[in-house]
């Protein structure tokens, strides 16, 4: 049995597919992480969906902070945005079994045996892996209770630094922003929220990617997660980055994690889709 792991794949059904034919995936023999942005920007989201639902038990997704969009959009009443492209899973006839198998994702997988935790953005430095897990249950909870709620109070850049105490929709919205959004923080352990830019140049010149930060004290588990096109590829000791921009005209990325000297396979975008 192989365990690979697939970068953001943003509505690109086709590339997916060739993907899978590459890796000769078979779902009754290997297993298959997401790091989440199953949706969005691509024109196949609905396809996606539907491809990776089937896999059952073979598939562990995370979500991403598009797959919350779209959830917000359906559940929440949060509009669309420019350059969305969830009108056909807003319609489709099997509208409600993506949407609630999508609500059912975790926002973290934590695999301690293999010594792995599987995410969409990242992870503060304040947190261990048990308190990171603590707080997925608790969104997660939040989610599956009261959805419209929950994404009424959702979006915003604060609370930008961790306190225990924090509670309520401050303390949901920081989970999310970490999980979902995260990039850099700066020198003071503060969000970064808003720089998406490649490290060490423009506005990121004085932040810090969150994976670099030292001391961190989730470090001791490999994070394997995506969200940050402009950083590709990426790979240490500490975590695995597999957003290679498929859907910006990059390609889609998997690397078995099972092998310690495995390589990246990669196919290309198709067409630019943006």
């Amino acid at each position: 049995m192989a365990l690979y792991a697939i970068g953001d794949v943003q509505g690109c059904d086709a590339e997916l597919g060739e993907l899978l034919n590459q890796l000769n995936y078979s779902a009754d023999r290997d297993q298959l992480w997401f790091v989440g942005d199953l949706v969005n920007r691509g024109p196949e989201s609905a396809g996606v969906l539907r491809r990776i639902r089937a896999l059952d038990a073979a598939a562990t997704v995370t979500l991403g902070n598009h797959d919350l969009h779209l959830l917000a959009v359906a559940r929440g009443g949060a509009p669309q945005r420019s350059g969305d492209t969830l009108d056909e899973i807003l319609a489709a006839p099997d509208r409600e079994v993506l949407l609630d198998w999508l609500a059912a994702r975790p926002l973290m997988h934590h695999d301690a045996a293999a010594g792995l935790c599987l995410l969409h953005a990242g992870l503060p430095p304040q947190w261990d892996i048990a308190t990171a897990e603590g707080c997925a249950r608790e969104f997660e909870a939040a989610l599956k209770a009261d959805p419209a709620a929950l994404f009424a109070t959702l979006y915003g850049d604060l609370p930008d630094l961790w306190n225990a105490r924090l509670a309520g929709a401050g303390r949901l919205r920081y989970v999310a922003n970490c999980l979902t959004r995260l990039r850099y923080l700066h020198p003071d352990g503060r969000l970064a929220l808003r720089a998406k830019g490649a490290p060490h140049k423009g506005e990121a010149k004085s932040l810090i990617p969150w994976f670099a930060v030292p001391g961190a004290r989730w470090r001791g588990t490999r994070i394997v997660f995506g969200h940050w096109s402009t950083l590709g590829f990426f790979g240490n000791a500490d975590v695995i980055g597999l957003d290679t921009g498929c859907v910006w005209g990059g390609s889609l990325t998997a690397l078995r994690l099972d092998v310690s000297d495995a390589k990246p396979v990669s196919v290309g975008c198709r067409a630019r889709r943006v």
